[in-house]
């Protein structure tokens, strides 16, 4: 039987692949250690995600193991060996301002523990496809001298830039610009995924994600934004809007149609390729504008302050341009709007709450 090795398996994306490839009848062997909870506090553990798909998926097979530790990786996959049709490489330490505090472990997970798994699948599954999930990070914030025009609710790019009508594409430089420890570490992966492509000849792709996102994602105060507002909006947790007036944008991509991309590229992969992949013109939302989704959603008035300290290096104005992916697997599109995403998260906290989930 394939298999299909899924890293940060019990988080958003991992926890989707988990579920899209067990229900395709796929093998699915796990890799995660809850280090959200190290990074983010004990409410962003994923443990539940975990036993979750134990329940819900015999063919999937959850290891505790940590993909800083190359020995341990490397007997996963010498284990499965050619058997191993796709790799899916969510686990990360996702967050700016964690790297701060702790820049070698923020490095040693993202880039080291990228390597590990680059180099143990060319050794022991060398046809198969590797997926990464990068982040539209590795281009700091160049994004920030775009031409913009303030908005009611949002900023926006000026309508005569290249830009306008369909976001940010592959050319913009990821040089000379201000990228955070956390998008530092990423640019190392991301080019290690590149040149295992281009070098080797491993079948590989960066998606450069915008806000990825979904109701199985443990949102927390330092990273998934629209999560943890939603998390906010349904306890009435106080939540700051930092910088920007809040009218800063972000594309949002559902967990399912990121997914459905990997799956797209995964059964016909190429080599060494680079996508921005998020929610593009069809799912975007300045903070204001995401406030009042989740205020109609929930019924309830949110709780937020305003605060001008912005976070360094964040991005004012983010749309990614997935027209490149598109060229390539026509066939792929996006399903879920943001309005039924919001909805959906609205619902997944207020049942893990009660104890439903």
């Amino acid at each position: 039987m394939s298999v299909v090795v899924v890293t940060g398996s019990s988080g958003l994306i991992g926890s989707e692949a988990v579920a899209f490839f067990c229900e395709k009848g796929f093998d699915v062997v796990g890799i995660d250690n809850d280090l959200r909870a190290y990074f983010f506090g004990s409410e962003a553990s994923t443990i539940w995600n975990r036993d979750r798909l134990k329940r819900a998926y015999k063919r999937f097979t959850p290891n505790e193991v940590d993909i800083r530790d190359a020995a341990a990786v490397n007997a996963v996959f010498s284990y499965h060996g050619k058997a191993i049709t796709a790799v899916i490489h969510t686990a990360a330490q996702p967050s700016h301002d964690w790297a701060a505090r702790e820049p070698l472990t923020d490095f040693s997970v993202n880039a080291t523990g990228t390597l590990n798994l680059l180099e143990a699948t060319r050794q022991h599954a060398p046809e198969a496809a590797f997926v990464f999930t990068s982040t539209n990070k590795v281009y700091g914030d160049q994004p920030n001298g775009l031409p913009l025009v303030e908005q009611e609710t949002r900023w926006e790019v000026t309508p005569d830039h290249r830009y306008a009508r369909d976001g940010i594409d592959e050319s913009m430089s990821i040089d000379n610009t201000l990228h955070s420890l956390f998008g530092a570490s990423k640019v190392a992966a991301d080019v290690l995924v590149q040149e295992y492509g281009r070098y080797f000849g491993l079948r590989s792709a960066c998606f450069r994600g915008g806000c990825l996102t979904g109701p199985h994602h443990a949102g927390a105060k330092l990273h998934g934004f629209l999560a943890y507002l939603g998390k906010c909006a349904v306890t009435l947790t106080p939540y700051t809007v930092l910088g920007y007036k809040g009218k800063q944008v972000r594309d949002n991509i559902h967990s399912a149609d990121l997914v459905d991309a990997f799956w797209s590229f995964i059964q016909e992969p190429r080599c060494g390729e680079v996508y921005n992949m998020g929610g593009g013109r069809f799912a975007n939302c300045s903070m204001l504008e995401a406030i009042a989704l989740f205020e109609r959603a929930t019924g309830k008035q949110m709780n937020w302050t305003y605060s001008d300290d912005n976070r360094t290096g964040d991005h004012i104005w983010w749309i990614s341009d997935t027209r490149k992916f598109e060229s390539h697997y026509p066939l792929w599109r996006r399903r879920v709007t943001l309005e039924e995403t919001v909805l959906e998260i609205v619902d997944a906290v207020s049942q893990r709450r009660h104890g439903t989930a």
